[in-house]
C-alpha cells in the first residue's frame, strides 16, 4: 500500500455477513477503519477485527477520506445518506469531497439516485456492488462491478482490491448495479437449473460425484456447480456440506432477482427463465428458505418432484 494510501481513513456502515469481513480485511491492510451497524453484534464482531466502532453513522463517516456502505436495500442506503438518528446523516457528516463507495445490491434507478445525491452534497461516488458471498469476503476475493468516473474508479481502485480480487469498471453510474442485477439473474436461474438436473440424476440412479464429475468437465459447468454446488460431497466447501448455512441466503437471492424482474419490466425485456426464477425464490424465501442458502432450492425441488410421483403412481 502507498503512503498515500496509508494516510485514507475509511468509515464502514453496515457491518453484517459481508460487511463485517469487508472492514476487518481493510484493517489487515493497514487501512484505519471506523465501523457503524445497528446491530450490537456486528459492532461487537467488527471490534474484535480491529474495526474502530462509532456509535453513529455520522460519527463513523466523520473526518473519514472514504465511506463504504454495506446496507440491505435502497431505502436503507438513503437513510443512511440523509435520515435522522444514529444510522444517519452520512453526507452531512462526511468532510467535502469524501468518496462514497455504495456496495449494497440496490435498484439501477436507486443507485443512480444516491449518486446524485452524494455529488449534490459535494463528494464523489461510486457504485460498487459485490459478487462472491460471504467466503470471498473473508478471502477478500469479491469481484466488484464498479459504476461512475473514470477517475474515481482509478481514485478507489487501491482500496478494493483489498477487498475483491477482480475489480471492473462498468460504466458511469448506476451501471456497477446494473451489472450486478444481470449476473444473479444468470446465478439464480443457472442454481435451479444444476438442482433440477442433480434431482433428475438421483432419480435416474446416478451418484451425486458421478454426475458432477461430467457436468463440472463438460458443457454443464458453471459457477453454481463447481463452487456452490448444491449437494453435499463434490465440493466439500459448498453450504450443502454445512446443512445450507448461508452462504447466500435465499432472502438475499429472492431480492436480487425481484430487483431483476424490477429492471426487465423498466427496460420491456423478455426473460421467461429470469421471471420464473424470481418467482420459484420468492416462493422458497416465503416457505422457509430465507436463512437458509440458496442452494437450498434442491430441496424444494425433491419434495415437489415426490408429489409428482405421488401423483404419478395414483392415475
Amino acid at each position: 500500500m502507498s503512503s498515500e494510501a496509508a494516510r485514507r481513513t475509511i468509515g464502514f456502515i453496515g457491518l453484517g455477513h459481508m460487511g463485517g469481513p469487508m472492514a476487518a480485511n481493510l484493517v489487515r491492510a493497514g487501512y484505519p477503519v471506523t465501523g457503524f451497524d445497528v446491530v450490537p453484534e456486528a459492532l461487537e464482531a467488527a471490534q474484535a477485527a480491529g474495526v474502530a466502532v462509532a456509535s453513529s453513522s455520522a460519527e463513523a463517516a466523520s473526518g473519514a477520506d472514504v465511506v463504504i456502505t454495506m446496507l440491505p436495500a435502497g431505502k436503507h442506503v438513503f437513510a443512511a445518506y440523509e435520515g435522522e438518528g444514529p444510522g444517519g446523516g452520512l453526507l452531512a457528516a462526511a468532510k467535502p469531497g469524501s468518496l462514497f463507495l455504495e456496495c449494497s445490491t440496490i435498484a439501477v434507478e436507486d443507485a443512480r439516485t444516491a449518486h446524485e445525491l452524494a455529488l449534490a452534497a459535494g463528494h464523489h461516488s461510486l457504485d460498487a456492488p459485490v459478487s462472491g458471498g460471504v467466503m470471498g469476503a473473508e478471502a477478500g476475493t469479491l469481484t466488484f462491478m464498479v459504476g461512475g468516473t473514470a477517475e474515481d474508479f482509478a481514485d478507489a481502485a487501491e482500496i478494493l482490491e483489498v477487498m475483491g480480487k477482480r475489480i471492473v469498471h462498468c460504466g458511469g453510474a448506476g451501471a456497477g448495479q446494473a451489472a450486478k442485477v444481470c449476473n444473479n439473474m444468470i446465478l439464480g436461474v443457472s442454481m435451479i437449473a444444476v438442482s433440477e438436473a442433480f434431482v433428475l440424476g438421483e432419480k435416474l440412479g446416478l451418484t451425486h460425484q458421478a454426475l458432477f464429475d461430467v457436468a463440472a468437465n463438460a458443457s454443464g459447468q458453471c459457477w453454481a456447480l463447481t463452487t456452490n454446488c448444491p449437494v453435499p460431497g463434490p465440493v466439500p466447501a459448498s453450504p450443502a456440506n454445512r446443512d445450507y448455512q448461508p452462504g447466500f441466503a435465499g432472502a438475499l437471492m429472492a431480492k436480487d432477482l425481484g430487483l431483476a424482474v424490477e429492471a426487465l419490466n423498466a427496460t420491456g425485456t423478455a426473460a421467461s427463465l429470469g421471471r420464473a426464477a424470481e418467482e420459484i425464490y420468492r416462493h422458497f424465501a416465503l416457505d422457509g428458505g430465507a436463512g437458509t442458502d440458496f442452494s437450498g432450492i434442491i430441496n424444494t425441488i425433491r419434495q415437489a418432484s415426490e408429489g409428482l410421483a405421488t401423483l404419478d403412481t395414483d392415475s
